[in-house]
């Protein structure tokens, strides 16, 4: 169901979020946050008046908003229709995963010697564990990109981390059509507690193997599913979700 109309109400209320600094770069910031929650929907059409009155922003720092996120792959600018959230090809979803199992088993590979700051990756993997445990599943989604995002945060660098969260937010996309969280992320609760407890074993060799593996069974599981609701070249081929 799309949020334009009423719905907007809700996004409203991160207007404090943008200050009195108001900035292209906040309203992008609250667009691609709401775009990974799935309050837009992959192929909705953002309301550009909509959105603007619903975060009182001028029409220019609206527009600039949509272009930094454009550029990060989550919209399109269609001629003469307006802008949309993407629908990714089934060559995106494959080409995430490579660039994922690039990053993350480098990350891996290149930390010094244990004991490995794992905390963060506990608190995600115990998130994702509580989550399962009140069917939410979405929830269990959510925590487990916190997950990938901590792993990647162990190499300590700035720019890696941005560029995770950019590859993230556009699988997520992905996830959003398919709309089964469960599906998708429950057989991945056992195997990011296992990675964690290798990890914090000190065994950096055998993590980054297991890493791989589930990396790669990740990526053909989506992959099955989401080529059944997509065209290969990211049309529908399907109801959407």
């Amino acid at each position: 169901m799309g949020t334009n109309g009423a719905g907007l109400g809700e996004l409203a209320d991160d207007r404090p979020l943008l200050g009195r600094t108001s900035t292209a770069e906040r309203v992008a910031d609250i667009l691609r946050t709401r775009i990974a929650e799935g309050y837009f929907q992959p192929g909705e059409r953002l309301s550009e008046d909509g959105i603007g009155k619903a975060l009182a922003v001028s029409r220019n720092t609206l527009r600039e908003a949509f272009r930094l996120l454009t550029h990060e792959r989550l919209l399109v600018h269609e001629l003469n229709r307006g802008v949309f959230v993407r629908v990714l090809a089934v060559e995106d979803v494959e080409d995430i995963y490579r660039t994922r199992r690039l990053v993350e088993c480098a990350v891996v590979r290149g930390l010094d010697g244990p004991p490995f700051p794992v905390s963060g990756l506990e608190q995600a993997v115990s998130r994702g564990e509580r989550a399962a445990e009140q069917g939410l599943w979405k929830g269990v989604s959510t925590a487990n990109i916190h997950f990938h995002r901590e792993l990647v945060a162990l190499a300590g660098s700035a720019r890696t981390d941005e560029l995770m969260r950019g590859v993230l937010a556009e699988l997520r996309l992905a996830f959003h059509v398919v709309d089964d969280p469960r599906g998708l992320h429950e057989p991945y609760l056992v195997r990011n507690r296992q990675l964690l407890e290798s990890l914090g074993s000190g065994d950096r060799d055998g993590t980054e193997r297991m890493l791989a593996e589930y990396l790669d069974d990740s990526r053909e599981r989506l992959v099955e599913v989401y080529a059944g609701l997509v065209a290969a070249d990211g049309t529908a081929s399907g109801p959407l979700s």
